[in-house]
Order: structure tokens, then sequence, then C-alpha cells
């Protein structure tokens, strides 16, 4: 009967082809064990992979030593790998259940490209399905955290997710074979455990049927979501520039705040500071938040959206020539060159950063200026004037790179000599 439900989801959800090689996620226990003896049975080329996280001393090792004689057994290949679960996660400040999951999905794609087999099948059924429902409803979630587990996630199949644990113990008596069993599943020390062995039992004191109506209602929600997620894409559309949000696009949205979360939230942004965002909206500009790898600035009519890396502030490549100012000598007019008379430069050029406060004479003027109002007048974005660099003679501003010269050490009537900067754009 589960072999036939089995084969049936595989198709509907069109999750892996017959003539291919899949890999399985095979841990020992009894969830992985069907689903490599399924696949198997229903003629499915497989290979097997083992993750040991050392986190549970001897029964870590026991579970690689089954998982070795099973596939011995079976006569299927088996990849195994080891990882130092908890220095990971020290070092990259995450929960071991977090770094636990990087570290096997990273590894199970490496596997996968090295093997070159069409999907990796991981072992999430029925139960775990609503178990990750009811964990993103209790840590709050948008609509499309309540869709539960996905059947298919880029390379990653889940054909099990139409049994329940049940189904599943019931095959392998059937078929009479043995799987280890984690003893940290039976321990209520994790969210996942507890809503596992107390709050689903007491669900089902109330409503026996308790189970199946959250699975239509996550059905329910997965339709939902399609409507919803169509209706975001159009909305992510509108609101977006080439460099962030336009806030006022934003705020003719219907719900913009969600727009704006959908937006932010798969870059790492949170609810609290997507709220803290959309306030900012319309306030004053320059306020700067910060994901792990993305910033976002309020700037004057937009909230610009960049990557760290890109906004790295790496000074620019210069490279500084001399020669006669003659008759042959073409002063250049690209803004990437800036030339100036030899003699006035009293002192080492050397780049930095621009700072409030900071003032030139611009080419042309007389009177002096500060940067700050140079690059607002020139409509600089706050991310743009954040990697604005100047070259500086001494204490005196030369150049603002890129931009404009110093009136103070223009070539005139008078030059002999020039300086010929020139930035180099790799």
């Amino acid at each position: 009967m589960e072999l036939r439900i089995v084969e049936q989801y595989i198709k509907a959800k069109q999750l892996l082809a017959k003539e291919g090689r899949v890999v399985v996620a095979l841990s020992g226990g009894a969830d992985s064990v069907a689903l490599l003896l399924m696949l198997q049975e229903l003629g499915y080329g497989c290979e097997a992979a083992h993750c040991n996280f050392h986190l549970r001393g001897e029964e870590s090792d026991r579970d690689e030593a089954f998982v070795r004689r099973l596939c011995k057994e079976r006569q299927v290949p088996l990849h195994v790998t080891h990882f130092d679960t908890k220095q990971y996660a020290a070092a990259h400040r995450l929960s071991i259940e977090m770094a636990a999951r990087e570290l096997r999905y990273t590894w199970f794609e490496q596997l996968r490209q090295e093997t070159g087999a069409q999907a990796i099948a991981v072992a999430h059924h029925m139960d775990d399905n609503i178990e990750t429902f009811l964990l993103n409803l209790l840590r709050g979630t948008g609509i499309n955290g309540l869709r539960g587990i996905r059947p298919h996630n880029g390379h990653i199949v889940r054909p099990l997710l139409c049994l329940s644990r049940t189904d599943i113990l019931r095959y392998l008596k059937e078929k009479g074979q043995t799987y280890v069993t984690d003893s940290t599943n039976l321990q209520d020390e994790y969210t996942r455990n507890k809503i596992r062995l107390r709050l689903l039992p007491l669900m089902e004191e109330i409503n026996p049927s308790a189970r199946r109506s959250l699975l239509s209602t996550m059905d329910h929600l997965d339709d939902a979501a399609a409507i919803y997620n169509k209706g975001i894409d159009a909305a992510c559309r509108r609101v977006r520039t080439g460099d962030g949000i336009a806030i006022a696009a934003l705020l003719k949205e219907t719900s913009p705040q969600t727009v704006l979360f959908e937006v932010l939230h798969p870059l790492g942004f949170n609810q609290a500071q997507v709220a803290d965002i959309f306030r900012a909206c319309t306030g004053q500009p320059g306020r700067v938040f910060e994901a792990e790898g993305w910033w976002v600035v309020k700037d004057r009519d937009r909230l610009l959206v960049q990557r760290k890396e890109e906004a790295e502030r790496t000074p620019p490549k210069l490279e500084i020539t001399e020669c006669p100012y003659d008759e042959g000598f073409v002063i250049p007019r690209e803004k990437h060159k800036a030339c100036f008379d030899m003699d006035k430069l009293r002192g080492e050029l050397h780049l930095r950063l621009w700072q409030p406060g900071d003032v030139f004479v611009p080419f042309g003027m007389t009177g002096k200026k500060t940067i700050g109002d140079y690059l607002t007048d020139r409509k600089y974005s706050l991310l743009q004037k954040r990697r604005q660099w100047v070259l500086c003679c001494g204490d005196d501003i030369v150049w603002l790179v890129g931009e404009r010269t110093d009136n103070r050490y223009r070539v005139d009537g008078k030059t002999r000599r020039v300086t010929l900067v020139e930035w180099i754009k790799e």
C-alpha cells in the first residue's frame, strides 16, 4: 500500500526520473531506511550519504556502523562524512540544530555535483510536515512559512511527505527491516521534540482528527500562498529600483509593510527590523539598517539596498605620471583623469575617504565648498557618499576622485610641469 502511495506521489510532484541516479540521505533512522528500501523497490538507482555529526558520542558511531552494514547488504554505494558540529556552530554563532542543517545540506549539494545525481532524497514525512507547520506558527512567520515542507526544493526531494510515521514503521515491520533510534528524539529538550511529544498529543486530546485538520489547513494555505505570491511578485516589481526601493511607490501599495517584508526577508532582515525600516520611510534620511550580508540605508526618496561586499570601500587604483607642459600637451577632460600644476603640489599625494567638514575649491570656482554639500548637489545617494575617495596633498584635497579637481591646483599660464593622475578601473 505504502509503495503505491509513494510512487503516485513521486509522479504527481515530478520528483524523480527512473533513468537517473538519486542520493539518499541515510541517517539510519526508520524514515531514512524506509526511503532507501522504497526507492530501490520502485526501481530507482540509489547511492547513500551519511553524516556523522559527533554529537551523541558512541551513538553517532553506532549509527554510522549500522548504515555501513545496511549499504553493504543492499549493495548500495555509500558516502560518509564527519563534522565537528559544535566547533562550526560556535565559529558561526549558530545553534547546534542550524549548524548541522547547514553542514549537511552544503555537503549534499557538493556530493550531488560530484556524483552527477539528479537529486538528493531526504526522508521527511507527513508528521515532520505538521511539526514544521506548528514550529513556524509558534515562532511567527508569513503565509509562505505556513505551507510546511516543500516536496521539491532545488535538487532536494522528499518522496515520503505523503506517508505518516505509522505508515513507515508498518512498512519496515512487514519487511523485517531493522533501524536505529536517535535517543534525542525521545527527549523534549528541543522545541521540535516538545511539539512531537507534548503539544501534538494534547491537541489530539482536544480533537482526535487534529493531524488531518492541520494537513487540510496547510493545503488551503498552499493554495492561498500561490495567489499571494503572484500579487507580491507584481508589487515587488512596482517598488524596486536599480539600487533599492522607491518609497513613494511602496507607500501606494495596499499593504506596504508586507511588501517590504517580502523584499527584505530573503536578505536576512527579520520582522522587527523590517518594521523599523518601514517606520523610517517617513523619517529623515541617513538611518542605516544591517543584516548579515546587506545594508539598507534610508535616503531621500529611496531605501538603498546593497550587499556589504559590493560596498567595501577599497581605495581606487591610481596611476601618477609627470611630464612637461608644452604646446603638445592636451589637458584631459575625462572624469577618471585629473591634471595638476606639479609645482603647486607641495607634499605627498595620498588617498582617503572624505569626512564631514572636508572642503575644497571646485574647479572653475573661487570659493570653498564642503564636499558633503557638493555631493548632495550632485544627487549622490548616501551609499555613494560612503564610497567617495579624495586625493590629498598634505592637508588639502586636490581631487574629489572621479568628480572634480581643486581649482587652486589647476594648470595655468605659469605652469611648466604637470602631474597627471588616472583612475585605473579594473
